[in-house]
């Protein structure tokens, strides 16, 4: 304040005065050119705009690098599928393989894509926080890093080996009636050893993420399914089925191995430019004084944060079985309408799930700064996003659900009723699509209120409340599967598979509905007014593209000009409706989307249009 205040208390005093000294000095008058705290407002706006800008350019990078190596991974995992399925076709080998394959299934969204991302990035993002509050002191990710990865891998390596030695028991547990148990038995004890590499991958990616740094994090399963082709392809011939699982176990060394050396780069690299930082804006004194503060302000493990994590995965995987236990007792291919629908399904889903893992570490760095807002700001915008994504794939999928089955899958033994089975599975399943997307979106910053590192002079107190409130998404995610259950029940006999579909939506439905309540209750307060409207604009404007691009669709027969036909209404009805509806997700992408021919346009020497927003000036 007093320096903003010196400028102009040193420009009256150099104005001459016209009244005697003895007279108190009147108040300046207010200079002609705008004053210093005029300047500093502008140049903090100046600052600000420009940040934003190169947040929005740095999170459109990290999302199109995520996006195209998780295409690729995407891609190299249907030519496994496919190349199993011709050099092994399905028979008791491929069965015995597909049992041990449980074991990385099962492994993968505990170590890698959920639990682990919840509990680590918010822990690496807290590091990082105190690592900028005292570059002098001890390295918090280093010590965090020390605390917790001899741990973690003296776990892994214990479960990877109990995996590996009830190997029987559990290929009874999961497939009792199997012809080759022996075989599968070999299998499992091979991919056990995934178990190691798995959570080493996800600790690591977990803190390249909170570093920023997204490239290697998203190469793992492109690393992953090369490995198992180069085994697979080479192996198939000698080794047999044991081929396949000797190359997911192979795949996941390499997925691994791809994120040790980016690790420690971020080990070195952060720590030294910190210092230099430090050293450059800081005195001596100043570095003292916060070499003290920071003295005491060492990392406090809380591994029982880690239970509701795991039980919250757990939770979200036991859907799947619950369909399968019901599934069972309906006529046969009614669990492989199932599998093929929640497939094709899942895709649409896939970028939206994106935006959230490139948007996390932001939500978690805010959250160990203690900056509520910030984090607020950052989850309304991505339930946004998010919803806008995986709506526009919702209305694909009803309106186009049986061209892209036929395209896809109907050939050989797979017949027009089976095509037309799981394209109105498909369709049942999409009603859910939005409630999975938001449930992706709002479960990581709740996790994220109480890290499994928090400070050890943090003053929140460790309250029971708060932390039963981490059991919240646990019973959240209860709550839906029981009504996954009770709807299943009720309507598997008249309805048969559509009626487990339609128990999937309505009970991951009511799991969002709940855990966007949790989050009031966490801390983070959402504008619920502003989200519900802007998810509201999105949903008519997707059911009116849906209910089009149907229409277009049916009209067209071969099933690649129908998907074309029926893509395209549906896009351009969505854009358009969202638009009129005045929805803020869809307008700024088409803005963005202008933005090129604006140019196009200010270069011919055409009249400047101002966007929304913007002075003709371009302020």
């Amino acid at each position: 304040m007093t320096t903003s205040q010196s400028p102009p208390v040193a420009e009256a005093l150099a104005e001459p005065l016209s009244e005697p000294l003895s007279e108190p000095v009147a108040e300046p008058l207010a200079p002609e050119h705008p004053s210093a705290v005029e300047r500093a407002t502008a140049v903090e706006r100046a600052a600000a705009e420009a940040a934003a800008r190169r947040s929005a350019s740095f999170l459109a990078r990290a999302f199109t690098i995520t996006a195209v190596l998780s295409a690729a991974g995407s891609a190299l995992g249907l030519l496994r599928d496919l190349l199993l399925a011709r050099f092994f076709g399905a028979d008791e080998g491929t069965d015995a393989f597909l049992v041990s394959w449980t074991v990385p299934e099962t492994a993968a969204p505990l170590l890698i894509e959920d639990a682990m991302a919840f509990l680590m990035v918010p822990a690496f993002s807290l590091a990082l926080v105190l690592r900028e509050e005292r570059p002098d002191g001890p390295d918090p990710v280093r010590q965090l890093t020390a605390a917790t990865l001899p741990w973690l891998l003296a776990g892994l390596c214990t479960l990877a080996g109990a995996t590996a030695l009830w190997a029987p028991q559990l290929v009874q547990a999961l497939a009792p009636g199997l012809a080759e148990p022996a075989l599968a038995v070999t299998c499992t004890r091979i991919t056990a050893v995934t178990v190691l590499p798995f959570g080493v991958a996800g600790y690591l990616g977990a803190a390249l993420r909170a570093h920023h740094r997204f490239t290697a994090p998203a190469a793992i399963y492109v690393a992953y399914n090369l490995g198992i082709l180069a085994v697979l392809t080479s192996c198939h011939l000698l080794l047999g089925i044991r081929a396949a699982a000797l190359g997911v176990a192979f795949g996941s060394l390499l997925m691994a191995g791809v994120l040790v050396g980016p690790f420690v780069r971020a080990l070195r690299t952060g720590r030294d430019g910190r210092r230099r930082r430090g050293a450059t804006c800081a005195t001596r004194a100043t570095r003292a004084t916060r070499a003290t503060r920071g003295a005491g302000r060492a990392l406090v493990l809380s591994p029982l944060a880690l239970l509701p994590v795991a039980a919250f995965t757990l939770t979200r995987q036991s859907q799947v079985f619950i369909e399968r236990y019901l599934g069972s007792a309906l006529p046969a291919g009614t669990i492989s309408h199932l599998n093929y629908a929640a497939k094709v399904s899942q895709l649409a889903m896939t970028t939206a799930i994106l935006i959230c893992t490139v948007t996390f570490p932001l939500v978690a760095r805010a959250l160990a700064a203690g900056d509520l807002d910030a984090a607020r700001d950052r989850v309304e915008k991505d339930l946004g996003q998010a919803a806008a994504v995986v709506l526009a794939g919702t209305a694909f999928l009803i309106a186009c659900a049986p061209a892209v089955v036929s395209l896809l899958f109907q050939r050989g033994a797979f017949s027009p009723q089976d095509t037309a089975a799981t394209a109105q599975v498909i369709q049942v399943y999409s009603f859910g699509l939005l409630a999975q997307a938001l449930i992706g979106v709002m479960v990581r910053p709740f996790f994220s209120m109480r890290p499994a590192v928090r400070r050890a002079d943090d003053p929140r107190p460790e309250r029971t409340g708060h932390q039963l409130l981490d059991w919240y998404p646990v019973g959240a995610m209860a709550v839906g599967l029981l009504v996954t259950t009770v709807v299943g029940l009720l309507s598997t006999r008249p309805f048969g598979a559509l009626g487990l579909a339609a128990g999937n939506a309505a009970g991951i439905t009511t799991t969002a509905v709940l855990l966007l309540r949790g989050l009031a209750l966490r801390g983070i307060a959402l504008r619920m007014r502003q989200v519900l409207a802007g998810q509201c604009r999105l949903i008519v404007a997707a059911g009116g593209a849906a209910a089009a691009g149907a229409l277009v669709a049916r009209a067209v027969a071969a099933p690649a000009l129908s998907i074309a036909a029926g893509g395209g209404s549906v896009l351009a009805v969505y854009a358009g409706l969202g638009a009129l509806l005045g929805a803020r997700e869809l307008t700024g992408r088409l803005a963005r989307l202008a933005g090129p021919a604006r140019g196009a346009l200010r270069r011919a020497g055409a009249r400047d249009i101002p966007e929304e927003g913007t002075q003709p000036d371009g302020r």
